[in-house]
């Protein structure tokens, strides 16, 4: 059965099959979104092809969040074998479009750290669904390596010596376990502005729709919020960062600044590192060249990063193997 043809007989059962479809988006995934409208109403289609995508992780964290009260789309029908979802359609109002049209930018951010302090009260033992997995270190260290993979090939970089990469993996080794000196809650994973929506005729944590967590794992507490206010798509006002961080801070007195701090320049350079590689592949496997325009922004979050004492080590490696002239846009 074709794949357009899977489709039909999915909407067909539900109930859809004489919606309105067209797309809605596409991810740097396999996954594609397309809106239906028909007689009930609109819904959202999430087309996730396996083998590529695997619908069950973020069927389990919907209806796991959901069930905590924060806003994501409910989900209307499923059929894992064939990776579709019919979901709720929660409207337009993705961050990205409402910063593009001029809508407070203080507010917005406000909702998103509201609905993380929310998330991060829940007890760790109710706030982690059965199944998901902890953030860890093996699945660090083979992000952090696609920059060695897949952007130093991609900036003509001098092969990479034995010697260097084994460094490499050593000095995160002994740098990552430093993050976990905050709290440990469900990281989202992929938390900012594209995947997330202003949901003004909700309140509280409601307000701020959340789209994308199927990858959520168990990690440190700082992981969204940098994912959030170190975001490799869009500059963000640092007088606006700090006023977002001592939001969070002020909710969590117990929590140490100094442990904060180290656990969010780790988590950020681990981050930054995993998105430049990612780029880079997405570029060179993908195809998808349209992602190597954040790379500067990238190499800056970097630069803050590697001010931080405990990552001396890691400065001296990137300033060796990854100087600053292949901190670049590639050609």
């Amino acid at each position: 059965m074709s794949r357009d043809a899977a489709i039909q007989t999915f909407l067909h059962n539900c109930g859809w099959g004489d919606a309105k479809r067209w797309r809605l988006a596409g991810d740097a995934s396999f996954r594609k979104y397309d809106r239906l409208e028909g007689p009930k109403g609109r819904a959202v289609l999430m087309d996730a092809p396996p083998p590529q995508e695997d619908v069950r992780p973020f069927v389990r964290i919907a209806k796991h969040l959901h069930a905590l009260g924060f806003s994501v789309p409910a989900i209307w029908a499923e059929d894992h074998a064939a990776g579709l979802l019919l979901l709720e359609d929660l409207g337009d109002d993705t961050y990205t479009r409402l910063l593009a049209r001029g809508h407070d930018e203080e507010q917005l951010y406000a909702l998103a750290i509201d609905a993380l302090i929310a998330l991060h009260r829940v007890p760790e033992a109710r706030v982690i669904p059965e199944g998901v997995k902890a953030y860890g270190q093996e699945r660090l260290l083979e992000e952090v390596n696609r920059v060695n993979v897949w952007y130093r090939p991609l900036v003509n970089a001098p092969a990479l010596p034995v010697s260097a990469q084994a460094e490499f993996e050593a000095i995160w080794r002994g740098i990552l376990p430093k993050a976990w000196g905050a709290p440990t809650s469900l990281v989202l994973f992929d938390y900012h502005v594209d995947n997330l929506l202003g949901l003004f005729q909700r309140e509280g944590m409601k307000a701020c729709g959340i789209l994308d967590f199927q990858d959520a794992v168990t990690g440190p507490v700082t992981y969204d919020l940098m994912s959030l206010l170190e975001d490799a798509r869009r500059d963000i006002d640092t007088a606006l960062v700090a006023k977002m961080k001592a939001r969070y801070r002020a909710a969590f007195p117990a929590l140490s600044g100094d442990t904060f701090d180290l656990s969010w320049a780790v988590m950020a350079a681990q981050r930054h590192v995993r998105v430049i590689g990612t780029f880079a592949r997405l570029k060179l496997r993908d195809s998808k060249p349209h992602y190597l325009v954040h790379i500067p922004r990238l190499w800056r979050y970097m630069d803050q990063c590697l001010r931080e004492p405990a990552l001396a080590d890691l400065k001296r490696w990137f300033d060796t193997y990854v100087p600053p002239d292949l901190r670049v846009v590639p050609a």
